[in-house]
């Protein structure tokens, strides 16, 4: 197993804390990056056949006034971009191997929030590549977690986010069924959201973290 990302001193502390792990550095922000990790995973670890993509970020943007610019194209680069660069370097070699791609994306792809347009568009991004790759002998998955208990948006404590441990668990017990979509239970309502009839749940589920999000700031 090999992970990756742009703090070196946190790959180090993971790998320290579990023999056999490899890390490499990389920003998926930087095609420059992709480019130079892509080849070297290539070169020196032939036989890889998994590429998991779980880069994300999430800060709270203002869609119903000015968006800082910086923190648009950040999103957009990292959530977005960085998953598609990296597949794309690594994909032939993936069909060499009859390999698996896994993409970390959210619920709040089907149930729009101003944060998930970048996970809506690779939720479609996705699609589209399982259907190209359908006879080409690679398998692409989308796994789409609700709210989970975890560093992102301060939510360790949110009582409405299910633990992690929970997740980790039911999502391993999808991944071991022929599904291409790994869901868990609590979010196949909203991945059932996407119809004429959409902006109500849209709506109500906007409303809701509104109203979380104020106290908790509050």
């Amino acid at each position: 197993m090999i992970i990756s990302g742009r703090r070196k001193s946190h790959l180090d502390a993971v790998a320290k804390a579990n023999p056999g792990i490899e890390a490499i550095e990389l920003d998926i922000a930087d095609p420059d990056s992709i480019k130079v990790v892509a080849k070297k995973l290539i070169t020196e670890h032939p036989e890889l056949n998994v590429l998991i993509n779980n880069a994300g970020i999430m800060e709270p943007d203002q869609a119903a006034g000015v968006i800082d610019d910086k923190m648009l194209v950040s999103t957009v680069t990292t959530n977005l971009l960085g998953p598609i660069r990296l597949t794309s370097a690594l994909v032939d070699h993936l069909k060499n191997r009859r390999g698996v791609i896994v993409y970390n994306t959210s619920v709040l792809a089907f149930v729009p929030s101003p944060y998930s347009a970048t996970k809506a568009a690779l939720h479609s991004y996705i699609l589209s590549q399982r259907f190209l790759l359908r006879d080409g002998g690679v398998r692409v998955l989308e796994v789409a977690p609700p709210w989970v208990r975890t560093e992102l948006m301060n939510s360790q404590e949110a009582e409405q986010a299910i633990p992690l441990d929970r997740f980790i668990s039911e999502a391993l017990d999808v991944l071991g069924t022929d599904a291409d979509e790994i869901l868990l239970e609590v979010a196949k309502p909203l991945r059932a959201n996407p119809g004429p009839g959409e902006h109500a749940m849209v709506n109500g589920f906007n409303e809701q973290m509104q109203r979380l999000f104020t106290s908790s700031q509050g």
